[in-house]
């Protein structure tokens, strides 16, 4: 046990690193001066609401791990799993891989409250159907509502597209009618979890829609800011995009969020509100995380060394 925590604390220490590395190359691929003067031109009232809808999306996914450690069967207080959740996922955004960096972060936090491996990995489990039933959902709707952008990225005969859409929206629903059913163990890897109760299988398609419907709304607050795009329009090709992204590990879908603003606004001067949703959605949460971090290990520290004094 003590082998596998030390070789966490590595994983966390190489997610910090790795996050202030990921940070600090963002800053100097753009420029500070660059990042500033194209934020700049866009309107206050698109940043404040895409702020809003991202601070949303981190409330949310927050909501992930409060009902993740529900089904762990250790539950807790939602201000610790936004803590943890926070930290973990805002580093594991940008560094890639989130479910084993965040993951190792996110055990920083709740073996304090007495979680152990096994239970950080099903909280870690949850969270993924959380994220694919979401991906699911709004893909679907996505391609049942804007048809000719889908089949646009991806060259099929339309009904075989609303095949697909309808599909994408069913499944989520086949997995809630499935722990309703199945009440039996399944094994992933050398873990064996049970399938969730019915009502925490319902929370996870809701909040897993509702953090990419969020995601999608800071989005198209910075792409309306250029031209007028319908949400739906950016809500279909940022699900196509981040099912690459997802697929492909990239940290924070990089290149693949470009190929969907220019997708939506080709020609046009879209590196403002791309470089804005990437700051807004990515790093400013970053740099916030690891403030976070930092903050709650000084105290920490402060409060367990106060402690010890009082002790002797």
């Amino acid at each position: 046990m003590s082998y596998r925590r030390s070789l966490l604390s590595f994983l966390m220490a190489a997610a910090i690193c790795g996050a202030l590395y990921f940070l600090y190359h963002a800053v100097d691929r753009y420029g500070a001066g660059r990042i500033a003067g194209l934020i700049g031109t866009l309107p206050v009232a698109r940043l404040a609401a895409a702020a809003a809808f991202a601070a949303a999306s981190y409330l949310c996914l927050a909501g992930f791990d409060y009902f993740g450690v529900r089904y762990a069967g250790k539950p807790l207080p939602y201000r610790k799993t936004l803590l943890a959740s926070f930290v973990g996922l805002s580093i594991g955004h940008n560094v890639g891989v989130a479910g084993l960096s965040s993951g190792a972060v996110r055990y920083h936090f709740y073996a304090r409250s007495g979680l152990t491996l096994a239970d950080v990995a099903k909280v870690i489990v949850f969270s993924g159907v959380c994220v694919a039933c979401g991906l699911s959902t709004i893909a679907g709707v996505g391609i049942l509502l804007q048809p000719a952008q889908a089949r646009a990225l991806v060259e099929v005969d339309r009904s075989v597209m609303f095949f697909v859409g309808w599909l994408c929206v069913a499944l989520p629903w086949a997995y809630v009618l499935m722990t309703v059913l199945l009440r039996h163990r399944i094994l992933i890897w050398r873990w064996h979890f049970a399938l969730p109760e019915p009502r925490l299988a319902i929370w996870q398609v809701v909040l897993g829609s509702v953090n990419f419907a969020l995601v999608a709304a800071c989005l198209h607050q910075l792409v309306s800011s250029l031209a007028q795009v319908p949400y739906v329009k950016v809500l279909a090709v940022y699900a196509i995009g981040q099912i690459a992204g997802v697929l492909s590990h990239v940290p924070g879908a990089l290149g693949v969020l470009e190929a969907s603003v220019l997708y939506l606004l080709p020609g046009a001067p879209s590196l403002a509100a791309l470089v804005a949703f990437r700051v807004v959605y990515f790093f400013v949460p970053l740099l916030v995380g690891i403030l976070v971090f930092l903050l709650s290990e000084g105290l920490r520290a402060v409060g367990l060394s106060h402690h010890s004094g009082t002790a002797d």
